[in-house]
């Protein structure tokens, strides 16, 4: 078991903070008073679609909830956002919408 109070774990705790802040700061202070190229900001409007599926698919395929085994009430409320998210073209209508209806099949399953 290793001792969170020695100076190697809060040493490392620093240098990862510090290399946090770099990364956004490259971001942030440094192209923050810039225009980007409009071929970018085309590209970065393509982020919030990309990332939604990396961070919910896991918990659709193998959710911690269940053991790890895939369950109707997540399947239905994925493909409900899906559909939601598809027909109205907002991404919070999808999310509003797949919490419904996983709440409901969680509800008439249990």
């Amino acid at each position: 078991m290793i001792d969170l109070a020695t100076p190697t774990i809060w040493f490392i705790i620093l240098l990862l903070g510090i290399g946090t802040f770099l990364i956004r700061f490259s971001f942030i202070g440094v192209l923050g008073n810039r225009r980007l190229p409009d071929y970018v900001m085309r590209l970065l409007r393509f982020v919030p679609v990309a990332v939604m599926p990396g961070l919910v698919a896991p918990l659709i395929v193998w959710p911690q909830a269940t053991g790890g085994e895939p369950d109707l009430p997540r399947l239905t409320a994925a493909v409900a956002a899906l559909l939601i998210g598809a027909a109205t073209r907002s991404l919070l209508g999808a999310i509003v919408g797949g919490m419904s209806v996983l709440y409901l099949m969680l509800y008439l399953t249990s």
